[in-house]
């Protein structure tokens, strides 16, 4: 408000007060691999056989930190923290080397979906995949919106409410996951 700015999108928890917000849809935060990364290193059964695979984590572009991975465990979002083959502050690189079989890595729904859906990326541990944030729009004072940003609005919300797109099914996803009766075969990580 005090910038001007009609309307923005924000990723995470819904904006502070002082602003109206609509969530949008969820962030599903997916712990998926290249079937070609499954079947060199075998999928991952629990949390704990992590420590044994090669992941890749997110750094924070400004302080360098190594964030860990939000899953849900017993219906309570935790961190876990993974020792990374590969860290990176550019999604789209994470993606990539996931996608090329490198590494397991979690990664946003909007990233996965057509990925996924593709059979390029396979969902494990999917019992912990979590979707506690999400992409909100938000806005200043209704009343005092010219016509055009709540026109903007209203579309937003009309196309990204809940948007296949973007948000994967509990079917999809277990259609797409690993199978869990697979063995895992677990080789030596090297840097």
């Amino acid at each position: 408000v005090q910038d001007r700015v009609d309307v923005g999108f924000r990723m995470g928890m819904s904006p502070e007060e002082g602003v109206i917000a609509r969530r949008l849809f969820p962030v599903q935060l997916i712990v998926c691999a290249a079937p070609s990364y499954l079947q060199r290193f075998g999928v991952p059964k629990t949390l704990g056989d992590l420590a044994s695979h090669r992941c890749s984590a997110f750094r924070h572009p400004a302080t360098g930190k190594i964030l860990a991975w939000y899953l849900n465990l017993d219906g309570e979002v935790v961190h876990q923290h993974v020792t990374p083959a590969l860290s990176t502050n550019d999604t789209e690189l994470e993606l990539q080397a996931v996608l090329a079989g490198q590494v397991i890595g979690q990664i946003t729904n909007m990233s996965a979906a057509r990925h996924i859906r593709s059979g390029q990326l396979v969902p494990v541990l999917l019992r912990h995949m979590t979707d506690h944030i999400g992409i909100h729009v938000y806005y200043g004072n209704r009343t005092a919106q010219p016509r055009r940003v709540r026109a903007f609005i209203d579309l937003a919300i009309q196309r990204l409410l809940n948007s296949p797109t973007f948000v994967l099914s509990e079917k999809e996803l277990a259609q797409a996951a690993a199978p869990v009766g697979k063995p895992s075969r677990r080789r030596p990580v090297s840097g």
